[in-house]
């Protein structure tokens, strides 16, 4: 047995250094220029796409064998692609996971080790973005840094529920809950699965080890009958990639700050816009659905089995297409679009402030999270302060048309549906690309020149809606309606 385990790690440990020795030598910039992308995309994608073997490799030779070899798999594969990505950068991913273990050993399942993982980890992703922030998007160590820190506070968490009483927890927090107490390799490997680590998706530490602890199957004692859903969701994220790779050199956000663009009509530039948004949310479709597949193929997406027996793969979903693609409302699209760190946010943010006792608030300060989680841009601020606000209104929109007799009946009329379900899906993706806007031009010295073009419409349109509707709903919902409502 010790000759085979040996061998075992002789073989991990090959194929991590023919990898780095691969990556080391391997000089990209002349492809990346022919193909009109920059080198540090070109390893990105490169490194993403390399899930796929590095998968297979794992389904054939680690499945069912012992946890530590898994772990050092992820571990040095992981590694490999940051140094691939980042060379020597890759200390910064090092340095806060073994700080991570040693706040986890020594301070134990406390309220202070969980607010000091929060306050050292955001710590540390800001100043990575202070000191490495440009006025452009650069593909630079922060990138997988930001879906790190996620990882080791969502750690911090559950390892801290794990030290609670069962029945003071909800249902996802026992099910997440580290009741035993994980070593650095674990933490290590967790932190650096190679399906995962650049763009997500999130998930916990305990659906990991179900991983290395060959659980997550749908055939027990055997790899997973995974492959098929995995190239469903590779072939997906293909046909996006072909679409961004064809429309990216003719529908950019450089060109919103062109003079070009400011000498069309007012009506153009609104809809270069609406085009715009649309499209630019492919680049990072594409890297989740390909990621996607790499966690399917590795048995990572296994979830459970729905109630006609049939296995389900979405457990590392971070698309729902077909809702990206037809649902005409912005509470469609956050419900189909990063759904895996929209849950995290929800797990460990939204509901822990749920002591403060305001549904808004703690949405308020859901979003005021992430967009300093995205970078310190004011860009971010801008585009979710427009998602919080777009939110509110829609919700006070949907309910006043419930509500009212007169405009419920209209929109029950089904020959005018297309018309409305046009009318939606306009008004969505318009000011869709609106927020967008903000989030991709970063400074406010770019995003406001834009804002400027088209009158500020997002902010003027959606405020006006706030004050408006609330009279409204006075208006023309009949007070016996609204009696209704509160009892």
């Amino acid at each position: 047995m010790a000759s085979s385990a040996e061998g075992d790690v002789g073989t991990v440990a090959e194929l991590a250094r023919v990898l780095q020795w691969g990556f080391e030598e391997l000089s990209l910039n002349k492809l990346a220029t022919s193909l009109g992308a920059s080198e540090q995309a070109l390893r990105l994608m490169i490194s993403i796409f390399l899930g796929y073997p590095l998968a297979l490799f794992y389904r054939h030779y680690l499945f069912y064998k012992d946890s530590y070899l898994i772990h050092l798999f992820h571990a040095f594969t992981g590694l490999s692609i940051a140094y691939f990505n980042f060379g020597n950068q890759l200390f910064h991913s090092l340095l806060c996971i073994v700080l991570q273990f040693l706040i986890l050993r020594l301070m134990g399942r406390t309220v202070t080790a969980v607010l000091t993982t929060f306050c050292f980890q955001m710590a540390y992703l800001l100043a990575g973005y202070y000191y490495t922030a440009t006025g452009n998007y650069d593909i630079k160590w922060t990138m997988p840094h930001c879906v790190l820190t996620l990882k080791l506070i969502g750690l911090a968490v559950d390892y801290f529920d794990g030290g609670r009483a069962q029945n003071s927890l909800s249902s996802e927090q026992q099910k997440n809950a580290i009741r035993g107490v994980p070593s650095l390799l674990e933490v290590a490997g967790f932190s650096y699965f190679y399906g995962a680590f650049l763009v997500g998706p999130q998930f916990s530490m305990n659906h990991y080890m179900k991983l290395v602890q060959g659980q997550l199957t749908d055939i027990p004692g055997k790899i997973p009958n995974s492959t098929i859903p995995a190239l469903k969701r590779l072939s997906l994220g293909l046909v996006y990639l072909v679409g961004h790779v064809l429309l990216s050199p003719h529908i950019t956000e450089n060109y919103l700050l062109s003079e070009d663009y400011e000498n069309h009509s007012f009506w153009f530039r609104c809809m270069y816009m609406l085009i715009w948004g649309k499209f630019v949310l492919y680049k990072y479709v594409t890297c989740w659905l390909v990621t996607e597949g790499v966690c399917i193929l590795t048995g990572l997406g296994f979830n459970d089995f729905d109630e006609n027996g049939k296995a389900k793969w979405d457990a590392c979903a971070n698309m729902k297409v077909w809702l990206f693609e037809t649902n005409p409302r912005f509470t469609g699209t956050i419900a189909s679009f990063n759904t895996n760190t929209n849950a995290w946010v929800a797990r460990y943010i939204f509901k822990r402030l749920k002591f403060l006792g305001n549904k808004e608030l703690s949405q308020g300060l859901s979003l005021l999270f992430l967009a300093f989680w995205h970078g310190l841009h004011s860009g971010y601020l801008i585009c979710f302060q427009m998602e919080f606000l777009i939110v509110i209104v829609e919700r006070q929109a949907a309910r006043l048309i419930r509500d009212s007799p007169t405009l419920s009946n209209l929109a029950s009329i089904t020959v005018l549906q297309p018309f409305y379900y046009l009318v939606q899906q306009t008004i969505h993706w318009l000011f869709m690309g609106y927020s967008m806007t903000a989030f991709c031009l970063f400074t406010w010295d770019k995003w406001i020149k834009v804002y400027k073009s088209i009158y500020f419409l997002g902010h003027i349109f959606f405020l006006s809606l706030l004050l408006i509707l609330p009279y409204l709903y006075k208006a023309m919902v009949p007070r016996k309606e609204k009696l209704k409502k509160m009892e």
